[in-house]
């Protein structure tokens, strides 16, 4: 830090967008009356004034807290008085000086200065003169580049010795902004200055290199334009010659305005398109501004501004059509016919906002072609799948080269009309990153309200999307952001039954496997006990695309022996089901037929269906200890603690030590441990085989059940009502056990499964109890593993027969 010497005051000048350093001599222009004033204050003085930088170029009248507190003491060499009341003067840099306060004197500031001392630094003297001279190298390769320094400046700084004015003479000389200048003013000690500098020369150099060889690639390419452009008008002369185009080249335009006329645009939009034909107009044919301005037109011209198919509204035939493509579907089939019966009645072309949500394969895109073929209309299918990009909803501008309209727009091209059905298939799986958000774009698009005058950024014009029958189909609902949810009506697609797998094989996918095959039905025939054995131990979906694959694979097989010549006609049937796909895949889970202790069966929803879980629950010696094993969620494992607390809340009403938690530890296991199991509805289940367990009471075997429990026993509503039903009839279990508030959901149940079961509802743990467990607790079971006589010695032990 430099010491503060030679205090004393001087007038003080302003400097805008400049300053001056030490040892250099510089013309300046000044015309500000306080600016006026002070140098000839100076001047009748001892000739010495101070000169600082303002921080605002733009600021007329700085007051002291506008400047720097960092200038220079120079002295006054020459003054000149010029018309219109301005003064050139020339001054030459003293020293660096630091403002201690400045003060308004009579019509010019006066500043109170500390001179400060030249400081060395604390490099050695070797650093400080290898530094020197990578400095003036630096510089001199900078003079070189830039050309816009004499030569005769390089010579005078290569004859420079002392650091400080060498740092302050190349400080003066660069071509950077003030304020980078000031801050080198700042650095008082000279071997930061020179770092400071030498870094700067280095970017600067870069800089000017880069400059360069811009310079010489745009120079390059005009000269090719040029050429290009004096050969296209040579050819173009030739053509006007020929007779082949007019002078000015207006057929394009004028064919453009024809089919302006003809698309019927809305006002605002015609009025753009004509403003870009004009542009086109006055451009040259070949510019690159042309071209953009070329495919935008033509990008505006191609949409189906008022080109509308005409809507079938026979609701019998809509509903033949849609009967005749999916079997089943009733709810969806249902609100497509509502839409038509409004559109009818209203004459209103609004079009809906469906949401079908499911699992793979159970048809949701094939469903929403057969909606457009049912309504006349023209159909298109966009996948959001991994899109991340808002720009791909809404588009890019123009701006960018390259750039194109969104998807959305894209679509409507592509089917030619305003009024289609255009699927979003999997808006589930949208994501997004630092581009944008897709599904934030898409809030405009889905909203029947707004998307009357969608804007896409290619086109900055609305475009009317509010005839568009959307339907989005989704795996899932949670991954779907709630405000984009909420501008869709959802609409459920459950997994199908097997009675509707076997009903969809037959109608629709055996036909379309034959056809897809070469094959005639005389060819191959297939009994329908095989249909349900394929459905049944090869597939396990909720869907049926497995199930079109197995058939698949069955009429390749017979194609090929017919081709082969083996056989002319071939009848698929159980017993000759192996030749064709193999060992079966999977093994119906079938009910226990033994009333066990600790052994009760639930019944659990996945996304292939409903399934039968058995759960298992051993008592031993112990501390008190729960465990719980078979891969269980965390909502599961919450389930068996409130199941365990319940239980020992009503020990006494069962019979059961109170005590039992510090002598006994719990196990409870749910089999196929690799498979991870979660959810709310085994509570009532776990409670039973718990109960079952330290009662020693046995759990019938014909009774399943579902249900969340609570810490006092209640018994909650739970989902997938229907497929746990048909997973409890596919078992073989005659009785099942369900909540209470359930008992709405049995309107989805088909009529023949809920024939062949015996439903009963309940509300709370007690009636749960009452009705699985019996009422006498059984003797303990035998061991299920004697040693054979062969196997035992006289000392007790035993061996395997090997070693005997």
């Amino acid at each position: 830090m430099a010491e503060k010497v030679s205090s004393q005051m001087f007038p003080l000048l302003p400097l805008r967008g400049t300053l001056v350093f030490p040892y250099m001599v510089t013309p300046l222009e000044v015309g500000r009356r306080r600016s006026i004033e002070a140098i000839e204050q100076a001047v009748v003085g001892d000739g010495r004034i101070v000169l600082a930088a303002q921080h605002h170029v733009h600021t007329e009248e700085p007051q002291p807290d506008d400047i720097y507190k960092v200038g220079t003491l120079c002295e006054i060499k020459q003054l000149l008085k010029v018309p219109e009341g301005q003064v050139r003067v020339l001054v030459e840099g003293l020293a660096r000086v630091t403002l201690e306060h400045v003060d308004d004197a009579d019509g010019y500031y006066e500043a109170f200065i500390t001179v400060v001392p030249e400081i060395d630094g604390e490099m050695t003297r070797l650093e400080r003169e290898a530094l020197v001279r990578s400095v003036r190298e630096e510089f001199g390769k900078y003079v070189r580049l830039g050309k816009k320094i004499p030569a005769e400046v390089l010579m005078s700084v290569s004859g420079i010795e002392d650091p400080h004015r060498l740092a302050d003479t190349i400080a003066s000389q660069l071509l950077i902004s003030f304020q980078e200048k000031q801050k080198l003013l700042e650095i008082f000690p000279v071997d930061q200055r020179l770092e400071a500098i030498l870094g700067l020369l280095y970017r600067e150099g870069e800089i000017l290199s880069l400059e360069k060889s811009i310079q010489q690639r745009v120079r390059r390419q005009m000269e090719k334009a040029q050429r290009e452009y004096y050969l296209r008008e040579q050819i173009k002369a030739i053509q006007v010659e020929l007779g082949e185009r007019d002078e000015k080249g207006k057929t394009e335009t004028e064919e453009m305005k024809e089919r302006l006329q003809e698309a019927k645009l809305p006002k605002e939009a015609k009025a753009k398109v004509l403003h870009e034909i004009h542009r086109l107009e006055r451009m040259p044919p070949m510019s690159a501004e042309a071209t953009v301005v070329r495919n935008y037109i033509d990008w505006m011209l191609s949409l189906p501004w008022s080109k509308r198919t005409k809507d079938r509204l026979d609701l019998n035939m809509a509903e033949e059509i849609l009967n005749e493509d999916h079997y089943g579907l009733e709810q969806v089939k249902e609100r497509i016919l509502e839409f038509l019966a409004v559109r009818q009645l209203t004459k209103n072309s609004k079009g809906p906002i469906l949401c079908l949500v499911g699992p793979p394969g159970v048809g949701k895109t094939s469903l929403a072609q057969s909606v457009g073929k049912a309504l006349n209309r023209n159909f298109a299918r966009l996948s959001l799948g991994g899109v991340r990009d808002e720009a791909e909803i809404r588009g890019h501008r123009r701006t960018y080269i390259g750039s194109l309209p969104g998807r959305i727009i894209q679509t409507m091209r592509t089917v030619g009309t305003r009024n289609p059905v255009i699927v979003l298939d999997e808006i589930d799986k949208l994501a997004s990153d630092f581009r944008g958000d897709p599904a934030s774009a898409l809030l405009e698009v889905l909203d029947p309200e707004q998307n009357n005058s969608f804007v896409d950024h290619y086109l900055e014009v609305p475009f009317d999307l509010s005839e568009v029958f959307f339907i989005t189909t989704a795996n899932v609902l949670h991954t779907i952001p709630p405000p984009l949810r909420d501008r869709m009506e959802v609409i459920s697609i459950p997994g199908y039954t097997e009675y509707e797998k076997f009903e969809i094989a037959k109608r629709h996918l055996w036909p379309k496997q034959l056809k897809a095959n070469g094959l005639k039905p005389e060819q191959i025939q297939i009994s329908d006990n095989t249909i349900h054995k394929v459905i049944s131990e090869y597939t396990k979906e909720a869907g049926v695309r497995t199930l079109e694959r197995r058939l698949g694979t069955i009429c390749r097989k017979v194609a090929t022996e017919i081709v082969k010549g083996q056989i002319t006609s071939a009848r698929i049937t159980v017993s000759n089901l192996h030749k064709y796909l193999g060992v079966r895949r999977y093994i119906p889970t079938a009910a226990d037929k033994e009333d066990k202790v600790g052994v009760a069966t639930g019944l659990a929803y996945t996304q292939v269906g409903g399934e039968i879980l058995s759960i298992e629950v051993t008592v031993i010696e112990g501390k008190g200890k729960l465990t719980l094993t078979g891969q269980l969620g965390d909502v599961m494992r919450e389930s068996a603690q409130a199941a365990l607390s319940y239980v020992r809340s009503r020990a006494a009403e069962l019979g059961i030590d109170p005590k039992f938690h510090e002598s006994k530890d719990i196990h409870m296991h749910i089999p196929e441990g690799a498979v991870p199991k979660d959810g709310p509805s085994a509570g009532i289940t776990i409670a039973t085989a718990l109960a079952s367990a330290l009662t020693n009471r046995p759990v019938r075997a014909d009774v399943s059940m579902t249900g969340e429990i609570t810490l006092r026993g209640r018994v909650l509503a739970v989902g997938g009502i229907k497929e746990k039903l048909l997973a409890a009839h596919r078992a073989g279990i005659s009785r099942v056990l369900l909540p209470a508030e359930n008992e709405k959901d049995l309107e989805e149940v088909p009529a023949n499964v809920l024939s062949k079961l015996q439903i009963t509802f309940v509300d709370h743990m007690d009636q749960v109890l009452a009705h699985a467990l019996y009422l006498e607790p059984v003797d303990p079971e035998p061991p299920a593993f004697i040693l054979p006589e062969a196997a035992q010695v006289a000392d007790g032990s035993w061996m395997g027969e090997h070693e005997a």
